[in-house]
């Protein structure tokens, strides 16, 4: 799994999963329920995982999308 965004929006992360099952991208979101011990301040970030072979495609879409901004560097 590669990590491709990580983000205290949580409206982000909802429209991101939303585009992402849209093109059948699986992916996980992390640190989802972190809130139970942080007290829903937001202050944990969520992270958007991709499969290996989806990370390239969950990219482009993403970027096509105008959330180049929000992605991660890519790893080598």
């Amino acid at each position: 799994m590669r990590e491709i965004m990580r983000t205290n929006d949580v409206v982000l992360v909802s429209a991101v999963g939303a585009l992402l099952d849209g093109a059948n991208i699986h992916h996980l979101v992390l640190d989802q329920n972190m809130s139970i011990l942080e007290g829903s301040l937001g202050v944990i970030p969520r992270r958007i995982l991709v499969h290996e072979d989806d990370a390239r495609e969950a990219r482009t879409l993403l970027t096509e999308a105008g959330l180049a901004h929000e992605l991660r560097a890519e790893e080598k």
